[in-house]
């Protein structure tokens, strides 16, 4: 049998496979990534230290842990090409990509947890102090954060409503009825607009409480006080009606673009078997949907954990912070009362409670997909 192995002179100049990299260079590479990334720790540390007041030796500001950071980069390429050969001139392809996700996702997460761990008012003269966990037990016994979540579980739970109509309307435009294209743009024309945009033309206009068409026309039907917002209860309902109608054209186009993509096969199989439009619905529809249903809902509740600008624009919260999300109460935080540190654990909390829910949720739709196919 000929020799298939490829002759030293027969690689590429500036390439070797990583298994025959020379052992010195792997250490000199290893040496080198080792020493960036204890350089950066060290200098961050330090830093940390020095702005919780451990010690008096550190930097005024963050640049040199700016300046150690582009240095473990630099170190980590060379480390890569040095100790993995024509592998680690792959590897840099995605080192960018590596770094700007640390520099702009990773590491602000971590700053933001440091923040959440301060006394910092921006109306204070005495700067950000660092109080370990009081901020954390504040949050704790905070009744409006509280009543924010409490919201924030009313607001997820819509979704099911927004879901059945959402489900109704592709129907409706995936049957052959007149000037079904015509409807098609009519019915997205919501989601083209700002929710921002749609607070001020429906919350803030029609539903305005002394002029607004909605309130004349809830006069006339014999509502004595049709005032949308005053009632915490009706100021609830209300912003789950501007945010559902803003958002189910979203998973009405989605559940749509399902419908188009089914087998006609199937449903002409269906009724050939003598069923009728429920059954075909109940039993073969709504199943072959179900992936597609999933993803749509699963992507509405991530939108509604965002829930903020409406609130912010109709009612700011109120009355009382009845209506208020977690994010408009947090914003309110930041901008009423420019409590940086509290505001920032009430985020750092949200944040992994959202982790946490996301993941738990994306776990049950897979097994109850799973369980129904």
């Amino acid at each position: 049998m000929a020799d298939q192995t490829l002759p030293t002179d027969a690689w590429p100049a500036n390439g070797v496979p990583g298994d025959l990299v020379a052992p010195g260079r792997k250490r000199l590479g290893w040496a080198l990534m080792a020493a960036a990334t204890l350089g950066l720790l060290a200098t961050i540390a330090l830093e940390i230290l020095y702005k919780t007041e451990a010690i008096t030796v550190g930097f005024e500001t963050w640049r040199p842990v700016v300046y150690a950071y582009v240095l473990w980069g630099v170190a980590l390429g060379i480390g890569q090409v040095l100790t993995r050969g024509e592998d680690g001139q792959r590897a840099l392809f995605l080192l960018p990509a590596l770094l700007f996700t640390i520099a702009m996702v990773i590491f602000p997460t971590l700053f933001g947890f440091y923040i959440a761990l301060t006394d910092w008012n921006l109306s204070s003269f005495s700067g950000r102090k660092f109080n370990g966990l009081a901020n954390f037990w504040q949050m704790l016994g905070d009744p409006y954060y509280r009543n924010a979540l409490f919201n924030m579980v009313l607001y997820v739970l819509a979704v099911a409503v927004e879901y059945v109509i959402a489900f109704g309307l592709a129907l409706l435009l995936n049957a052959q009825i007149r000037a079904r294209k015509f409807f098609r743009v009519v019915f997205l024309l919501p989601l083209m607009l700002s929710p921002v945009a749609v607070s001020w033309m429906i919350g803030k206009s029609l539903m305005e409480y002394r002029f607004g068409p909605a309130a004349t026309l809830a006069r006339h039907l014999g509502w004595d006080n049709p005032a949308f917002f005053s009632d915490p209860i009706t100021a609830r309902i209300s912003i789950m009606v501007l945010d559902a109608w803003t958002f189910i054209p979203f998973m009405m186009i989605m559940l749509l673009a399902g419908l188009q993509a089914m087998s006609r096969e199937v449903l002409e199989a269906a009724r050939v078997d003598g069923a009728t439009a429920w059954q075909t619905f109940w039993q073969v529809t709504f199943p072959l949907m179900l992936p597609v249903s999933v993803t749509a809902v699963i992507l509405r509740i991530i939108f509604k954990l965002k829930l903020a600008d409406i609130i912010i624009t109709v009612t700011s919260g109120g009355p009382g912070g009845a209506t208020d999300s977690v994010s408009s109460f947090i914003y309110r935080e930041y901008r009423d009362r420019s409590n940086v540190g509290y505001g920032t654990m009430l985020a750092m909390a949200y944040l992994i409670i959202i982790v946490v829910f996301v993941t738990w949720l994306l776990k049950f739709a897979n097994r109850f997909v799973r369980n129904v196919n």
